[in-house]
């Protein structure tokens, strides 16, 4: 049963949402009961492949049982079943919010949100490069929808600018993809890593043009600089729910820069072994920069946590960048921290505005709030995590990581993420103080906004609960990190494994 488990946490969500299709016109009632079942299962077969992959088996699923070279190969290591946990996770967290009453506003709701699942588990589950821009692509199209549910006006606009910005890094993506075909002859990326250490002096400049486009392709996805400015308005725009869902789609391209540039282009590459980690140093740095006073100069609730999440990913990249085990290792701690901490952010923010009157989830004093104590909690918990307070795991993912800084980076990786982890605190303090302490008391004679839905209060507090059990369990979290960053960075066992697992052959029945 375990050798099936890489394709099922694609093939359940993809057949949960077919179902939905089917039996939408029933009531929501129903689609919320198929989710639960469906988000239910994807827990149970993620903990199975994290606690498969915690014996160091990496494990090759050859769907329809073609060669790799041919059809499609799915890979369950240590790190793509911790981001497949991780989007499990945060993927009932985000269904709960969303059955809290928005759901009923927005047709097809389920089945894209199913669908994208679906393309974030395959798309860090898949073994080769075109599949993961067919992954990428279902992830796409099902957020499109997922954007627009419900909306009009700047939500469709902003929806516009997301699917144009898309498409172009699609095209780049598909050129890049021609690219390296024609000049390794296959694009499974275990058999792309032996290809490269072995191709001519001729071919190394397209090789290496055909990964610069693939980096920037990534890097658009991860919202690095100059590619972030799509990001900030969609995340604004988009339903609360799905922005907290949204919080781990730059963590695909993070995932993918990741992925690629350790396995195809890492230590064994010959004149390519990474040549992209001095570009992503400085431009990650930058980017985090950047975003940090993007957050100090927003102007609403939802712009901040928008901002926020640019600067996660940037600060995940900087530790990546520095491609150490002990960076890489801190840097996937980072990341389940960081995406659970900014998706909470985002309902907490929803909480809040609804709480606010007609002013919703602009900063500004004039606003009044009602119900402010439990919100309060809530924000200040997600404001201590986000911003790397102890004792809560942001605090325990940027100390290893500064930790891990060799010598040659220290002053400029310790400035940037020292400087930028105080402004990020300013700019809570500025938050708090404009929404929690000087707000004005509710208006005398005014209808009282109905209170917050326990449901969705629920919701934000289970993604804050699961950065609380991060840092409780810490040791084991590093421990487990740590064993993914070595399998990443010296992937000889992933590429033996490729190899080893061989279609197999059945004789037809009399």
């Amino acid at each position: 049963m375990t050798d099936h488990l890489p394709v099922l946490p694609i093939l359940l969500p993809m057949l949960t949402a077919a179902v939905m299709l089917l039996v939408e016109r029933r009531g929501v009632a129903l689609q919320r009961a198929l989710a639960a079942v469906s988000m239910a299962g994807m827990l149970g077969i993620a903990a199975a492949l994290v606690s498969l992959a915690d014996t160091d088996a990496i494990t090759f699923y050859l769907v329809g049982d073609w060669p790799a070279r041919l059809g499609i190969a799915l890979v369950a290591d240590r790190t793509s079943a911790l981001l497949v946990l991780t989007t499990t996770l945060l993927g009932g967290a985000c269904l709960l919010h969303a059955a809290s009453g928005w759901d009923r506003q927005a047709l097809h709701f389920h089945a894209l949100f199913q669908l994208q699942l679906a393309g974030l588990n395959g798309a860090f589950l898949t073994g080769d490069l075109f599949n993961l821009f067919v992954f990428f692509e279902v992830m796409l199209i099902a957020s499109y929808g997922l954007l627009l549910s419900g909306g009009r006006g700047p939500r469709l606009s902003a929806g516009l600018h997301y699917v144009v910005f898309n498409i172009t890094a699609s095209t780049l993506f598909l050129i890049a993809l021609g690219l390296l075909y024609g000049t390794l002859g296959t694009l499974n990326m275990a058999e792309m890593a032996l290809r490269v250490s072995q191709a001519n002096a001729a071919d190394l400049p397209l090789i290496r043009a055909a990964s610069g486009i693939l980096l920037v392709v990534f890097c658009s996805k991860a919202a690095l600089v100059p590619v972030y400015l799509w990001l900030p308005d969609t995340y604004t725009r988009a339903p609360a729910a799905v922005a907290a869902l949204f919080a781990v789609m730059t963590k695909v391209g993070v995932y993918a820069v990741l992925r690629v540039f350790t396995l195809v282009f890492g230590d064994d590459a010959g004149a390519l072994a990474g040549w992209a980690w001095e570009w992503l140093w400085p431009a990650a740095l930058a980017t985090l920069g950047l975003a940090t006073l993007g957050a100090l100069a927003a102007s609403s609730l939802r712009m901040l946590a928008a901002y926020l999440v640019i600067a996660s990913a940037a600060t995940l990249l900087t530790a990546f960048s520095l491609a150490t085990p002990d960076a890489v290792a801190a840097g996937l701690f980072y990341l389940v921290h960081s995406t659970f901490a900014a998706a909470a952010l985002f309902l907490v923010f929803d909480l809040v505005s609804q709480q606010r009157g007609e002013i919703g989830d602009l900063l500004d004093v004039s606003g009044a709030l009602h119900r402010r104590a439990r919100l309060g909690l809530l924000f200040a918990i997600g404001a201590m995590s986000v911003s790397g307070l102890p004792p809560l795991s942001g605090f325990l993912g940027k100390v290893l990581a500064l930790s891990a800084v060799p010598p040659g980076a220290v002053a400029w990786t310790w400035s940037v993420v020292l400087v930028t982890s105080l402004l990020t605190i300013v700019a809570f303090a500025r938050t708090s103080t404009q929404v929690f302490w000087n707000a004005p008391d509710w208006p005398t004679g005014t209808p009282l906004p109905p209170a917050p839905s326990p449901v969705a209060m629920a919701a934000a507090a289970l993604l804050l609960a699961y950065g609380v059990a991060l840092s409780v369990f810490g040791d084991p979290a590093m421990r487990y990190t740590r064993a993914a960053a070595l399998q990443l960075l010296h992937p000889s066992a992933y590429i033996e494994a490729a190899h080893a697992t061989l279609p197999r052959l059945r004789e037809p029945s009399p």
